[in-house]
């Protein structure tokens, strides 16, 4: 997906008004990644999204004016193998044909270290959303910073993996999502 610029910084451009410094964010997909892990039998098996965007308001000096969006492509997960891959849309699993993206929207962002922040907001997968507490380190090279965190989910409470798929023995409830993002236009941390 192409990278975006955070929405009120469109409505602003569009009205010829210069667009605030924290609005300038964009993400550089093909330097990102959005990964999972769960365990299957009690191994771990990984898998990521292939396709996501999100839009970025975020000004480190100014966390709590930040706004954060995301977009998965649901119908982009792959665990790697063409037999699993195939099971993923399924009903029981993703429903991708009901069901094609999950979002994140953000509530809130506070500032825990100058690297470290707090993200809390609301997950939307397979129509059912629960808020989150995502943990984000912020590291910079250059012109680029990169987020990287993780926080668990429980899946069956997303509705992942239904029927005889629900039974926590075969495949663990809790999930760990894992994420790197690439982003342009944060100012100094």
């Amino acid at each position: 997906m192409k990278p975006h610029l955070f929405w009120p910084a469109v409505a602003l451009a569009a009205a010829g008004v210069a667009a605030p410094a924290w609005a300038q964010l964009l993400l550089l997909p093909a330097q990102s990644e959005i990964a999972f892990v769960s365990k299957q039998m009690g191994v771990p098996v990984q898998g990521h999204f292939r396709r996501f965007d999100a839009q970025i308001a975020f000004n480190p000096a100014q966390p709590a004016a930040s706004r954060i969006a995301f977009t998965v492509d649901v119908t982009s997960a792959t665990l790697g193998a063409r037999e699993t891959d195939a099971e993923l849309p399924k009903p029981v699993w993703f429903h991708t044909a009901q069901f094609p993206q999950a979002t994140f929207q953000s509530s809130a962002v506070k500032k825990l270290s100058a690297h470290q922040f707090e993200v809390a907001g609301q997950l939307r997968i397979k129509g059912v959303s629960s808020p989150v507490m995502v943990p984000v380190t912020l590291t910079q090279n250059g012109a680029v910073t990169t987020a990287t965190g993780a926080f668990p989910l429980k899946r069956l409470a997303f509705r992942i993996g239904e029927a005889e798929w629900s039974d926590t023995s075969m495949v663990a409830d809790e999930v760990q999502v894992k994420f790197k993002l690439a982003l342009t236009g944060v100012g100094q941390l």
